[in-house]
């Protein structure tokens, strides 16, 4: 049976990047395929659009329940796996977890997982810039339990938990066929990374392939296409790039001495656990 390779991340980890890899990967086109055309491809999608939960709830949103939207999450999740009669690779930015008992990742829709993770020190700069937040309140975000962002625009409420919640959630979630990777690897060694990602997913290993769509997917890219005409995943309410630096270490020249200790002390076990501190918890960039 088919089912959905969920692309999963905490917001601002790379996820959008990792789909536009795999978009021109799979795509092979001559040129750099348009941002805002991913939209439209029939094996690429995500989990939030309203549409999708009013399609089976049968009503429309402001009618439902938490506790419905929870229940019908499932359904909505049963029906993509099987929508394309073939794997379909799904956008998320929820955690694995329990909503009003149901869960957030329907396991009996999933085939495996792509999960990023990305340092929880940049993830807070970017998430500030992306929500409109304060980067005190953005620290404050990433720290919280069970954290999630209502519905906004045409997207259900999504819950990201906290930055170690997610990660590890997903890195430990039993039983899962999964692939993790580290969004400073992709910056820094691309063809290592998106090629065990190629290689994991089964897709043909082709070297000339794989550099084509990192050159297409490259950040530098995707910037000059959204300079060019407005990324219909951006912020609506403003000009806010979404595609906005894409570098590491950029924690330096923003976060204060107390930001970085409450993201650390709140995050120290995962942060250790993927590099992103030193034994005696200093923060390393990779």
């Amino acid at each position: 049976m088919p089912g959905i390779i969920w692309l999963a991340s905490f917001p601002k980890s790379g996820n959008t990047w990792t789909r536009f890899f795999l978009a021109n990967y799979l795509s092979n086109p001559d040129r750099p395929l348009p941002i805002n055309d991913i939209q439209n491809l029939n094996f690429i999608t995500h989990d939030s659009p309203i549409v999708h939960f009013e399609r089976f709830a049968g009503k429309k949103l402001e009618e439902m329940t938490e506790e419905e939207v929870a229940e019908v999450r499932g359904k909505v999740h049963k029906w993509l796996a099987l929508s394309r009669g073939r794997d379909i690779f799904v956008k998320t930015h929820n955690m694995v977890g329990i909503s009003h008992g149901f869960p957030l990742i329907a396991p009996e829709a999933t085939a495996g997982a792509i999960y990023i993770v990305r340092n929880p020190l940049d993830v807070s700069v970017s998430f500030a810039h992306h929500f409109a937040q304060t980067i005190d309140k953005a620290v404050t975000s990433l720290c919280t339990p069970e954290y999630y962002i209502p519905t906004a625009e045409n997207q259900i409420m999504q819950h990201f938990g906290s930055w170690t919640q997610h990660v590890n959630s997903w890195t430990r979630a039993p039983g899962m066929v999964r692939h993790v990777m580290r969004y400073e690897d992709m910056l820094a060694k691309p063809r290592e990374t998106f090629g065990a990602m190629v290689i994991f997913l089964g897709l043909p290993s082709e070297p000339e392939r794989l550099a084509k769509a990192i050159e297409f997917s490259s950040f530098e890219e995707l910037k000059d296409q959204e300079s060019k005409g407005k990324f219909k995943e951006a912020r609506k309410k403003d000009d806010t790039p979404f595609f906005r630096d894409g570098k590491t270490g950029g924690w330096r020249e923003v976060l204060s001495a107390e930001q970085v200790k409450a993201l650390i002390e709140s995050h120290r076990d995962a942060m250790r656990r993927f590099g992103y501190l030193s034994d005696d918890d200093e923060p390393q960039d990779i």
